[in-house]
């Protein structure tokens, strides 16, 4: 049996939290969910939390502190072993052609998804 990932939330809106929180436990019986406010919490719970398991990283763009591509770039600086087995969906609203230009080329990035966040595409790449 393959166990669940562990889902890590990088989101500053605490309504968008809630409702991601919501869809991926009711949706896809997700039980090990994180949330981080900023894309420093998240790279912070990365090099501290993160196991030998599974991780599919949920990243909004626009966030104090550390963005979403701030968040990206320091991404790539870390070591291999933090970053296997993780998978980075942006989650964001943008229609800005620049930003998705920038999420597009970068390698780090599994995909691309609208707000608000769309549980059934989603579920889909994972059956």
């Amino acid at each position: 049996m393959q166990l669940k990932p562990v889902f890590l939330v990088i989101e500053d809106n605490l309504i968008d939290q809630l409702v991601i929180t919501q869809l991926l436990t009711k949706g896809m019986q997700i039980e090990q969910i994180v949330i981080a406010n900023n894309g420093k919490e998240g790279i912070e719970w990365l090099t501290t939390q993160k196991k030998n398991q599974s991780l599919i990283i949920l990243l909004d763009i626009q966030m104090p502190i550390m963005n979403g591509f701030e968040f990206l770039d320091a991404f790539h600086k870390l070591n291999k072993e933090i970053k296997k087995e993780t998978q980075i969906y942006v989650l964001s609203s943008t229609l800005d052609p620049e930003e998705l230009e920038h999420i597009n080329k970068n390698d780090d990035v599994s995909g691309f998804l609208n707000k608000p966040f769309p549980i059934e595409e989603f579920k889909r790449k994972f059956s």
